[in-house]
């Protein structure tokens, strides 16, 4: 069972900054061999969903209010642990983010940049593919909408 909480940036203790921002690295850069800034001056607007499975973060997601990121609402940096991808916890922490959304900021328009390879994942959330693919930090990606 994974409990979910909610967050400012500024509600955030620093274990739980330190568990997020290491949770991204591991994956992210580490396991995605992916050489990039994480750290972008973004997390200080952001809500940030945080997964505990027995007190240990092992899925997050931060989101943005519209026209923080995007002009609609976004959702990003959406990770779960390896070794807990086979949970559905991709899933729970997505649609904790999306009420997130639609409590804190009262829409449903979501835009978020996707990589490509999850566009099956987020099609099962209700987004859809917007333009074109294009390379993110050298990573294949495309926009998709929630509406």
């Amino acid at each position: 069972m994974l409990n979910i909480v909610t967050k400012s940036f500024n509600e955030l203790n620093t274990d739980e900054l330190y568990k997020l921002l290491q949770l991204r690295s591991e994956v992210f850069v580490v396991e995605q061999d992916c050489v990039y800034q994480d750290i972008d001056d973004k997390d200080q607007r952001a809500l940030h969903i945080l997964g505990f499975k027995d007190g240990s973060l092992v899925a997050y997601t931060r989101v943005f209010k519209p026209g923080d990121y995007f002009n609609e609402a976004s959702i990003g940096r959406v990770v779960v642990e390896e070794n807990e991808r086979n949970h559905s916890y991709g899933y729970a922490i997505m649609k904790a983010s999306i009420e997130a959304i639609k409590n804190k900021f009262k829409t449903l328009d979501i835009r978020i940049s996707a990589q490509t390879y999850l566009t099956k994942f987020y099609n099962n959330l209700g987004f859809y593919k917007v333009g074109e693919e294009y390379l993110e930090d050298g990573i294949p990606h495309i926009n998709m909408l929630l509406h």
